[in-house]
């Protein structure tokens, strides 16, 4: 997977659309269609009666770039609050519901975390990935940019994304949430989920497979919000496209249609274990919600995509660049204390 993307790049430059894939999975599509490589589905989509509205919010938007529709996204990366049972069970603490906010959240943190004599610790409360704080932002109703379009300036220094952000610094400054260095170290969320050095960890549901597959004693539950704010959606996903290039374009939209039905490839994504669907009817059926396996609670995902405000990821192609080579840099610093 990590030589794919280069890979693709090569065969585009090649120019032979004999070798060039009809039907791809690129993220981010807005990037790909700047380069002018993908075909726009507009016509496509006209042409048909594909519908755009049962997608997640923001996702189709993801997928899009200069007014027109360049992929449909696979799946949702919205996130849950992931925890372990038999740590709460052992620390006598109620599970997480619908109603805690931050402050439950804190209090918990700080029951789940164990600290020795010399300060050391030995088990966080919470383990967070740092991109995460475009979570945290949203739902304290702040904003990154001032338009995710076409911004002009960043938000970041406005009180409601500095209070998100010192909420949840001040947790990793007190021994409480494992910093995104440490947490990259150990290995990752998954990693120090699974082993027991971290009693909750918010994430999509990209992880399910594993800690069933380590049969864990775990649920999932919707990602506390402050007092007074708001649940916040990622509108993020990598989609399936098609190639400019591509000779047999019929074919490819007929394909495209199937990978992205409620009888087709949703269906079969979904039953990986491995996703939130992107399809609004897929993720409300028994394909998700009726699965036998954990975690019990899968509505805690139809609840953040229901009531999730949308706008954490720009839609412009700059974007990746602006958040990796400026944001997480000067986040970094501060999640290192």
């Amino acid at each position: 997977w990590g030589d794919y993307f280069t890979r693709i790049q090569a065969l585009w430059a090649s120019g032979d659309s004999s070798v060039i894939p009809d039907v791809l999975f690129l993220s981010p599509v807005v990037n790909y269609a700047a380069e002018g490589v993908l075909q726009p589905l507009d016509d496509l989509i006209a042409g048909s009666d594909y519908n755009l509205d049962d997608y997640w919010p923001g996702l189709i938007e993801f997928a899009s770039y200069d007014g027109q529709v360049y992929g449909f996204p696979r799946d949702s990366g919205l996130e849950v609050l992931y925890y372990n049972k038999d740590i709460f069970d052992e620390v006598g603490l109620a599970y997480p519901d619908d109603t805690w906010t931050w402050d439950d959240l804190q209090a918990a943190v700080e029951a789940l975390s164990v600290i020795d004599a010399n300060g050391r610790v030995e088990r966080y409360g919470l383990a967070m990935e740092g991109g995460k704080y475009q979570l945290w932002v949203g739902q304290n109703g702040g904003a990154i940019l001032d338009d995710m379009r076409n911004p002009s300036s960043c938000q970041l220094d406005q009180p409601a994304a500095m209070e998100a952000i010192s909420f949840f610094t001040d947790m990793m400054n007190n021994g409480y949430a494992m910093r995104p260095a440490e947490l990259n170290q150990a290995g990752g969320d998954a990693a120090v989920f699974q082993s027991g050095q971290a009693a909750m960890i918010i994430q999509n549901a990209s992880r399910i497979s594993a800690f069933n597959a380590a049969d864990m004693n775990y649920d999932v539950a919707v990602v506390p919000i402050p007092a007074g704010g708001q649940r916040a959606a990622s509108n993020a996903g990598a989609a399936w496209v098609m190639s400019a290039m591509s000779d047999n374009k019929d074919a490819a939209w007929t394909f495209l249609q199937w990978l992205q039905s409620t009888d087709g490839g949703q269906r079969l994504y979904t039953e990986s274990g491995e996703i939130l669907p992107a399809l609004i009817s897929t993720a409300k059926s028994d394909a998700f919600l009726g699965m036998d396996t954990p975690p019990a609670n899968r509505q805690a995902f139809i609840t953040e995509g229901e009531n999730g405000k949308v706008g954490r990821t720009g839609y412009f192609a700059e974007w990746n660049e602006l958040s990796g080579s400026i944001i997480s840099p000067a986040l970094d610093t501060i999640w290192a204390g």
